[in-house]
């Protein structure tokens, strides 16, 4: 007898090793595409994730940025408009009596009627001395015209004191706005 014939016939006939192997080899090869597409799927979600993150982060930034830079500039506006505003603020009111020794324009970039009251007595200067002569600066050309033709007499200056000059205006804090002659 024949091992063989002992077999149920409707039994299927084992593989072979090579088959088996075969189709091992088959099944990993499946499942390792389908892990490694599982795999590519789930980078390409994770960078189109990371680039919306990217590109939503890049606008806050911009955004934020732009609203920065405006802000420092209507705060570098208003602080400058402060400034000016304190600056041409009238310190002090009042008038000089003397004689009228130099009225000039001067100046590089801007310039300026410039003028010298000699005082009687003596006073301190801008240096730390003592001086008898008196500075101012005038604003208004028809003013200057006046102030040309009276210098050498005795004239009696109003002014006013503002707490900064800016260089358009004058060297000195003092403005001339009128002039009388003294008899």
């Amino acid at each position: 007898m024949n091992i063989n014939d002992n077999k149920d016939p409707n039994k299927e006939p084992e593989k072979k090793w090579s088959d088996k192997l075969d189709e091992t080899k088959d099944s990993i090869q499946e499942k390792y595409e389908e892990v490694t597409d599982n795999l590519k799927e789930s980078i390409d979600e994770t960078k189109e994730n990371i680039n919306e993150s990217v590109k939503t982060g890049v606008k806050a930034t911009k955004n934020f940025f732009k609203k920065l830079i405006i802000g420092l500039f209507v705060l570098a506006i208003l602080a400058l408009g402060v400034f000016m505003l304190y600056s041409n603020w009238t310190f002090s009111e009042g008038t000089r009596a003397g004689n009228l020794m130099k009225i000039s324009k001067k100046g590089y970039v801007f310039k300026t009627y410039e003028g010298q009251l000699g005082m009687e007595g003596m006073q301190p200067d801008e240096n730390g001395g003592l001086s008898s002569v008196w500075n101012f600066s005038v604003k208004d050309d028809e003013l200057y015209k006046r102030l040309e033709s009276l210098q050498g007499k005795e004239v009696t200056i109003k002014y006013k004191e503002i707490n900064r000059a800016m260089p358009w205006q004058g060297d000195t804090n003092y403005f001339v706005y009128d002039v009388d002659v003294r008899q």
